[in-house]
C-alpha cells in the first residue's frame, strides 16, 4: 500500500509539473499585462514562474537540492531538509522584495555556488546527517532566498497583488524542489539506496560532479 501511495503521488506530481511547465512556457511566449487581471490569475502565473525557476531553469538550485538528497535518500529526511531550506529562503526572499534586506547579486551568486560546493564535499566525507548540516542548510537557504529575490525583481511584482504573487512564487519554488526530490528518489534512491556500494559509487561520484560544476560557477561568477 505504501508503494502504491508513493507511486500515485509521483504520478500526480509529474502531471502537475507538466501543467506548470507548459503554462510557464506559454507565459514566456506571450507576456501578460499584470495590471488588469484577477487575484486568481496572478496566483497561477507566479506559481508557474516559481516552479519553472527550479525546473528546468534553476540548475544551481537543482544541484543544491540533489546534494541535500544524495547523502540520505530517505524521502522523509530529504523533505525535512528541503523544508528547512524553504523556510530560510522564504525569509530572505520576503525581506528582500520588501526592500528590508538588499545585497548585491555579484556577492550573492558566487556564495550560492559555494554553498553547493560545500554540500557536495560534505557528502563525500560523511555518511550521516548531523545537526550541523540542518543549520548549514538553513544558512545557505537565506542566501538562496536573495537569489530568488533578484529573479522576482527582474520579473516584476504587481503592486495591487504583491502578496499574492510573492506567496504563489514561493509555493511554486517549493513544488519544484519537491519534484526534484521525487525524481531523484525514483531514478536513484528507490533502486540503489539499499546497496552497500551506494555511498561510494552514487553519493561520492555524483557529489564530485556537483562540486566541480559549482566550483566552476564560483570562479565564473567572481571573475567573469
Amino acid at each position: 500500500m505504501k508503494n502504491l501511495n508513493t507511486g500515485n503521488t509521483f504520478r500526480k506530481l509529474i502531471f502537475t509539473s507538466i501543467i506548470l511547465f507548459l503554462g510557464s512556457a506559454a507565459l514566456s511566449a506571450h507576456p501578460m499585462d499584470l495590471t488588469n487581471i484577477s487575484t486568481l490569475d496572478v496566483g497561477q502565473i507566479y506559481l508557474q514562474l516559481g516552479f519553472t525557476h527550479i525546473l528546468p531553469l534553476g540548475i544551481d538550485h537543482i544541484l543544491f537540492i540533489l546534494g541535500i538528497y544524495l547523502l540520505s535518500p530517505n524521502l522523509k529526511t530529504a523533505f525535512i531538509q528541503a523544508s528547512v531550506f524553504t523556510l530560510a529562503h522564504t525569509i530572505t526572499l520576503t525581506l528582500s522584495v520588501y526592500d528590508i534586506v538588499t545585497i548585491n547579486p555579484d556577492i550573492v551568486e558566487p556564495v550560492i555556488a559555494l554553498s553547493i560546493v560545500f554540500i557536495a564535499i560534505e557528502n563525500i566525507f560523511t555518511k550521516d546527517i548531523k545537526a550541523g548540516r540542518i543549520i548549514l542548510i538553513f544558512l545557505f537557504g537565506l542566501i538562496h532566498g536573495l537569489g530568488f529575490a533578484s529573479v522576482l525583481t527582474d520579473l516584476g511584482l504587481p503592486k495591487s497583488e504583491f502578496l499574492t504573487a510573492l506567496i504563489s512564487f514561493t509555493v511554486g519554488v517549493e513544488l519544484g524542489q519537491t519534484a526534484v526530490i521525487l525524481l531523484a528518489y525514483f531514478l536513484i534512491g528507490k533502486w540503489f539506496s539499499s546497496k552497500q556500494w551506494y555511498h561510494q559509487k552514487i553519493v561520492v561520484s555524483f557529489s564530485l560532479v556537483i562540486a566541480a560544476v559549482a566550483l566552476y560557477w564560483t570562479v565564473e561568477r567572481i571573475w567573469f
